[in-house]
């Protein structure tokens, strides 16, 4: 039987693994987050294949735009955060998307909209749809593994609430009906401390000051948890909002 791993091992292991996109396949076997009720995949999709035009914020690095594919023949797709710029577009562009850093600035150009753990700025949204153009997204909520935050002793991840309801009355307030809102507080469980600091690398808004030796000490605790109980379970915060332009 293979000897457990050390605390140093494991936590080395994750600080020194690249980070690019939104890919999260190094955790695989090694965190498991309870889906929502809703796909949303399958909510997309039967948009796009009544679309001709789609914008989709935030897109990381393409990897869940490609999952959606065959797209509408007019598909932009924004990501402002610079590592994950050429990643995007060495996916996207054989697929025919145009790859942006920022919001397109004309009126009425998409017949969708997309936003999958991304921005969701209302207005521009309004501006860009359609009439009678779709908005769909999926939101993580102000609330989103805050229990773990807390348990490092690390500040809230969000300033201001950001829930369903703050969503929807943006949305309305800039025009759109919304037609469709689920909220759900899925589970996500850590089988080893390496899987925990890297998932806090690679979502860095978390905890925004994180570093492995800055919180040294909590995440010992929460290694001996994980070696006595096998596991560490915090609790995500996850939204869907659907939205017409009239």
């Amino acid at each position: 039987m293979r000897s457990p791993r050390l605390y140093e091992q494991l936590v080395g292991e994750a600080v020194g693994v690249p980070i690019t996109g939104w890919e999260f396949a190094w955790l695989d076997g090694r965190a498991v987050g309870s889906d929502p009720s809703w796909s949303y995949p399958e909510l997309a999709r039967p948009l796009l294949r009544r679309a001709g035009s789609l914008l989709d914020l935030d897109t990381g690095g393409g990897e869940l735009l490609v999952e959606l594919a065959p797209l509408p023949k007019h598909t932009v797709a924004v990501e402002g955060w610079a590592p994950n710029v050429p990643v995007a577009r060495d996916r996207l562009t054989p697929y025919g998307v145009e790859v942006v850093t920022e919001l397109p600035g004309g009126e009425e150009e998409f017949d969708v909209v997309l936003s999958r753990h991304g921005r969701l700025p209302a207005e521009d949204i309004a501006r860009l749809l359609k009439h009678g153009g779709t908005l769909l997204s999926q939101q993580v909520g102000s609330d989103d593994l805050a229990d773990l935050n807390a348990e490092l002793g690390a500040p809230r991840p969000y300033a201001r609430n950001w829930t369903a309801t703050e969503a929807t009355a943006a949305l309305e307030t800039a025009g759109l009906t919304v037609t469709e809102v689920r909220e759900e507080r899925p589970s996500l469980t850590f089988h080893d401390v390496g899987a925990l600091v890297y998932q806090l690398r690679a979502v860095p808004w978390q905890i925004r000051d994180f570093t492995a030796e800055r919180y040294d000490r909590a995440l010992r605790r929460i290694d001996a948890l994980i070696r006595t109980q096998g596991h560490y379970t915090v609790t995500a915060h996850r939204f869907l909002v659907q939205a017409t332009r009239g």
